[in-house]
This record gives structure tokens, C-alpha cells and sequence, in this order.
């Protein structure tokens, strides 16, 4: 069985989503996360099946190239395409790397700030939200 189904990450990450919080009356709709905020919120949420995952949330200096954030942001990328059990469902965009200088994320489970290890590369970093 495949890591996305063993661990529920459709079902978990609709979860995620759809439990931002957020001005509703705002015309620019839901916000979008970072594959990082959605890897953090995973791992607290779901701390027993983040532990068996074994991957790290992500970031700057972790010393891995495998994380559950570039996990769930190349998995979601593929899974919105058409054809993909998340087409329609989700939306994806991109935060520009330019004149960003670094993005830092507050890790409960980790117990430390993340950098982002995308900041002043090539990569633009993904984001995701619910369509409705």
C-alpha cells in the first residue's frame, strides 16, 4: 500500500484545509498554505503516523532531501492534474522568490523555527487551497 493511502492524505489534507481559519467575507476566498504549514499541521495532528512516516516536516539545513513537505507538495501537484483524484478540488499557485529574503514556519513537533529551503533558489515555493 502506497504511503499516501497507508497515512490518508487525501481525506487528512481536505481536513487541513477546510479548517483554516479565514475572513470569510474576504472576495479574495480561502487562503492558501504552503506545503510547509500543511506539514506542520499533519504532524501535529496526526503525530503517531507522522512519526512512522519518518520524514522530517522540511526546511533549510535539515540535512535531508526527502521531507513530508516536498512529500505532500509534489503528491498534490500530481493528484490535482486532470484525471487526478484531486482535480477540482484543490487549487495550487506559487509564491514568488523574489525579493524574498526568508520565509520562516513555527514547527510545534520539531520544537523550532523552519526556514524555508527554497527561499533565494530557482524554486518558487508551492502553496495550496480548497477550490470552494
Amino acid at each position: 500500500m502506497s504511503i499516501w493511502k497507508k497515512y490518508k492524505f487525501k481525506e487528512r489534507i481536505l481536513k487541513i484545509l477546510k479548517g483554516i481559519k479565514y475572513c470569510r467575507n474576504h472576495h479574495f476566498g480561502r487562503p492558501f498554505l504552503t506545503a510547509y504549514q500543511i506539514a506542520i499541521e499533519y504532524s501535529k495532528s496526526y503525530t503517531e503516523d507522522f512519526k512512522k512516516i519518518g520524514k522530517p516536516v522540511g526546511g533549510k539545513d535539515t540535512g535531508k532531501h526527502n521531507s513530508l513537505s516536498q512529500y505532500i507538495a509534489r503528491e498534490l501537484s500530481r493528484r490535482m492534474k486532470p484525471k487526478g483524484e484531486l482535480f477540482g478540488l484543490i487549487e495550487g499557485g506559487f509564491i514568488s522568490n523574489d525579493y524574498l529574503v526568508e520565509l520562516r514556519f513555527d514547527s510545534v513537533k520539531e520544537k523550532k523555527k523552519i526556514k524555508s529551503s527554497l527561499t533565494k533558489t530557482d524554486y518558487d515555493l508551492s502553496m495550496f487551497r480548497l477550490k470552494k
